[in-house]
């Protein structure tokens, strides 16, 4: 006879062991605790226990909150293993897959640090906006619009939820739903009401129109203003090249396309211009957005003059 299981929300959390503590945790307190131990043995007899003890409070402490501690959300010693990562990488990088050879001897150069090749996720962007992860596969970006689920009935809201767990059901491969904040530029539509304001058929259109437009600029120097967009990232392996793993990512972006209509949304895919816009937006999210035409082949030579 089964018995129910309890499964937590996050299925992805590390299980527990011993007292409510991971894995981790239990390596992290019992390396502490074995390096005390060991130090205790050692120098134990030599030193006055009470000198011991202020001397062993440190490290215990700080096993303990590499342990246990949480920064949003994140334990303690993923940012000591950052940090170490931190110090131990190259500083100077070059976006070239092999490290650049040194100089000749007889080129009267400063010899520095070479720069080290600067290994992205993301190799670029291919296809129909389809992002190149190399050994990784392919991942296609599609944005998603939004749906009012306080605004609808109970009845209404019990079908959103079963249409959207089908197509979570449905799923064959890893997909994630990103929520970002992007920054409005109003100076577009304020250009665009000024200039039109004066073709208009009646003088009080013109008015409203001026008006509109400079309400408009006092809200945009007043606020930071931001719009919410929603994005549908799914990820094929490269099983049998990348040529097949693009196809298996388009299928499932158009099965998507298929099923969330029902639940009132739309899934629209990120072309490439759209896609490589995304992908620099993430390396400066506080960036104004960046321009399709300002956008560079992989293989083309940028010069001054371009202004890119």
């Amino acid at each position: 006879m089964s018995w129910p299981v309890r499964i937590p929300a996050d299925v992805e959390q590390d299980d527990r062991i011993v007292a409510g503590f991971t894995a981790r945790q239990v390596a992290i307190l019992g390396g502490t605790a074995a390096l005390l131990y060991g130090a205790y043995l050692i120098a134990g007899e030599r030193i006055a226990l009470p000198v011991f003890a202020a001397a062993a409070l440190p490290v215990a402490v700080t096993g303990l909150l590499l342990a246990v501690g949480r920064r949003d959300g994140v334990p303690l010693y993923r940012y000591l293993l950052a940090a170490l990562r931190h110090l131990i990488s190259p500083k100077a990088l070059a976006s070239s897959t092999e490290r650049p050879s040194a100089a000749p001897a007889w080129v009267a150069a400063r010899t520095g640090v070479r720069p080290a090749p600067l290994r992205l996720p993301a190799r670029g962007v291919i296809g129909d906006g389809l992002i190149d992860l190399g050994q990784d596969g392919v991942a296609a970006v599609a944005e998603v619009s939004t749906v009012s689920f306080a605004l609808r009935t109970p009845e209404e809201q019990d079908a959103l939820v079963a249409t959207f767990g089908r197509w979570l059901n449905s799923l064959s491969g890893p997909a994630q739903i990103l929520l970002r904040a992007q920054r409005i530029d109003l100076a577009p539509t304020i250009n665009q009401l000024v200039e039109g304001a004066g073709a208009l058929a009646h003088p009080a259109l013109t008015a409203a129109a001026h008006e509109h437009a400079a309400f408009l600029a006092d809200l945009s120097a007043r606020h930071d203003l931001l719009r919410r967009q929603v994005l549908l990232i799914v990820r094929e392996p490269s099983d049998g090249g990348q040529d097949a793993a693009a196809a298996r990512a388009l299928r499932r972006v158009e099965e998507a396309t298929r099923l969330l209509p029902t639940c009132g949304v739309t899934v629209r895919l990120l072309n490439a211009e759209a896609t490589s816009a995304v992908l620099a937006s993430c390396f400066d999210p506080a960036a104004p957005p960046l321009l399709a035409d300002l956008l560079a082949d992989p293989d083309e030579v940028i010069t001054r003059g371009d202004h890119r």
